[in-house]
């Protein structure tokens, strides 16, 4: 996979960080023992990747054909 870019987009990014977000507030929550905070982080976690799902429809993800160029060339 190094010699790929995948996961190198602005909607990958995006997503990422978003669910990172999320597991650090359920995380926290979870020390604090407040069940309705762990869940408001995994209500967060699941954002990240709609977030990420729509920003990839709107084009800011990796093309389907970098991916499928990539995987012909190596073999």
């Amino acid at each position: 996979m190094a010699g790929s870019s995948h996961g190198h987009t602005p909607a990958a990014w995006t997503g990422v960080i978003i669910a990172f977000i999320g597991f650090c507030v359920s995380g926290a929550f979870t020390v604090m023992a407040q069940p309705v905070g762990f869940w408001a982080g995994m209500v967060i976690v699941v954002l990240g990747g709609v977030v990420g799902v729509i920003m990839r429809q709107m084009g800011l993800g990796q093309p389907k054909t970098a991916g499928q160029a990539l995987s012909t060339s190596q073999h």
